[in-house]
C-alpha cells in the first residue's frame, strides 16, 4: 500500500501541525474538513491542496486523521470507520483510547484503525497557533495490536516524518497511564490555584509567587471545554489517579504532623531519584537526549549566534528551553543532542564563541 492522499478533519492545533508538518517533507495531497474561515486560511498558506465540504469526502483518501475534540472525533470515528475500503487507514489523535478500540470491535471491518496519541501540545490552541515542528521529538503512542499490522510500515513512515518517536501501548494501560502523568497533573494544577486562590486583608498571594508555582500551574489556564470530555471519557482512571496522590500527600502530611523528618527524607530522596530519571526521555522523548546548559546576557541575537555556529559544523539541536532568565542580566537555556559526542562537540564550539556552558 502506499499513501498518496491524506484528509485531516480538524485543523486545531495538531491537526493543523499535522497538516504543516507533512506539506514540509512530502508530496501528499492533503485535504482538510473544518470550519469555511480556518479552510481558507489553510489554503492561502499552502498547507492543505484541497477542502472538503463534508466529513465523507475524507473516505476518497488514503489514510484519515481524526483531530476534532474528544466527543467529536469519537461521534465522527462511528461514523466512518465501518465505511473504509480495504487498505485504507483511519486514525485519531486524542488523548483517551479505549472508546475507539471499543468502537471498532463493534463494527465490521474492511481497512485499519491505528490509534494514535501524540504527547506534545501548546497552551494555546487552534489553527493560528499549529507548528510543523510541534511533533519534533515527541512520543507518539500507538494502539499495541497496530503493530501487526500489514500497513503499520506505511503509517509509522508517516508518524516518523512528523518528527517523532513511536512506541505502543494497549489502549486501556494507555488510559491508566495518561491519567496519572496528563490528567491528573492538570486536575492538581487546577486544585493548586484554585487552594492559593487566597487574599488576606490587601494582601494577594499571587504577588508573591516565584518561577516554582508559575511552573506547576502554567497548565490550569486550559481550557475546561477540552477537558469536560476527557474527564468523562476517563473518569474511573482519573478518580484512581486522584486517590493514589491524596493517599501519598497525606503520608507527607503525616510527617510533618508528627516532625518525621527522616521519613519526610525519604519521600524526598526517593522524588529526586525518580525525578532525575526523567530527562533521560524529557518531554516525552524515547530515546536519551544529552544536555549542554549555555548561559546567555540579555541582549538581541544570542540564540541566532549559538544555532548558527552549530548548523556550520552541521549539529542538529533536538530540543531547546528557557530554565531561568533575569531581564537585564541574562538567563540559562537547556540546549539538548541525540548523541553524547554532538553534546561534547557543541559545547566545545558554544565555548569558542564566547558563551559560558556546562553539562
Amino acid at each position: 500500500m502506499k499513501v498518496e492522499k491524506i484528509s485531516i478533519i480538524g485543523l486545531g492545533l495538531i491537526g493543523g501541525s499535522i497538516a504543516r508538518s507533512l506539506k514540509n517533507v512530502s508530496h501528499y495531497k492533503i485535504s482538510a474538513y473544518d470550519k469555511p474561515e480556518v479552510l481558507d486560511a489553510a489554503i492561502k498558506q499552502n498547507v492543505i491542496d484541497e477542502n472538503l465540504s463534508v466529513i465523507d469526502e475524507a473516505l476518497e483518501s488514503d489514510l484519515i486523521f481524526i483531530c476534532l475534540p474528544v466527543d467529536a472525533s469519537v461521534e465522527t470515528f462511528g461514523k466512518l470507520s465501518d465505511k473504509l475500503k480495504p487498505d485504507q487507514i483511519i486514525t485519531d489523535v486524542c488523548g483517551v483510547k479505549s472508546v475507539f478500540q471499543e468502537i471498532w470491535e463493534s463494527k465490521e471491518r474492511k481497512g485499519f484503525y491505528i490509534g494514535g496519541h501524540p504527547m506534545t501540545g501548546k497552551e494555546k490552541g487552534g489553527f493560528v497557533n499549529s507548528d510543523p515542528l510541534l511533533f519534533e521529538n515527541c512520543v507518539y503512542i500507538l494502539n499495541e495490536a497496530a503493530s501487526e499490522f500489514p500497513v503499520i510500515n506505511v503509517f509509522t513512515e508517516i508518524i516518523h516524518q512528523l518528527g517523532a518517536k513511536i512506541t505502543y501501548l494497549n489502549p486501556k494501560v494507555h488510559d491508566i497511564i495518561v491519567a496519572s502523568v496528563s490528567h491528573l497533573p492538570q486536575m492538581v494544577s487546577v486544585s493548586l490555584i484554585n487552594s492559593a486562590n487566597f487574599k488576606e486583608s490587601a494582601i494577594n498571594f499571587f504577588d508573591y509567587a516565584a518561577g516554582g508555582f508559575r511552573d506547576m500551574t502554567r497548565i490550569a489556564s486550559s481550557e475546561f471545554n477540552i477537558w469536560e470530555p476527557i474527564v468523562r471519557r476517563n473518569k474511573k482512571n482519573i478518580i484512581q489517579a486522584i486517590d493514589n496522590f491524596i493517599s501519598d500527600l497525606e503520608l507527607i502530611k503525616g510527617s510533618i504532623t508528627k516532625d518525621d523528618y527522616k521519613k519526610l527524607s525519604e519521600k524526598f530522596e526517593s522524588a529526586r531519584v525518580k525525578r532525575d530519571e526523567i530527562p533521560k526521555s524529557n518531554k516525552g522523548f524515547i530515546n536519551q537526549i544529552y544536555d549542554v546548559f549555555v548561559f546567555v546576557k540579555d541582549e538581541p541575537g544570542v540564540i541566532s549566534k549559538i544555532s548558527t555556529a552549530l548548523f556550520e559544523s552541521n549539529i542538529n539541536i533536538k530540543d531547546i528551553e528557557l530554565l531561568k532568565i533575569r531581564e537585564g542580566s541574562g538567563g540559562t537555556f537547556r540546549i539538548a543532542f541525540e548523541s553524547e559526542n554532538d553534546a561534547l562537540k557543541a559545547r566545545s564550539i558554544i565555548s569558542e564563541i564566547g558563551f559560558t556552558t556546562k553539562s
